[in-house]
């Protein structure tokens, strides 16, 4: 089953970002996931499958 990634979602991956960054802004979403780097802003395109895999946590924003 598909994980339910959202267009402005933070993620935190398994595996670091060169840059030692592991949390990323999704900024595309659909057979292929974009993913931006908040350390260092390098952008990934990654195949949705793949991305899911390599996903960690969905790191959800509290509600105000």
């Amino acid at each position: 089953m598909a994980m339910e990634l959202k267009l402005g979602g933070r993620v935190q991956m398994k595996k670091p970002h060169p840059c030692g960054g592991s949390v990323f802004v999704i900024t595309r979403v659909g057979m292929d996931v974009k993913l931006r780097c908040e350390t260092c802003g390098h952008e990934v395109e990654l195949p949705r499958a793949r991305a899911e895999r390599g996903i960690r946590t969905i790191i959800r924003e509290e509600e105000t």
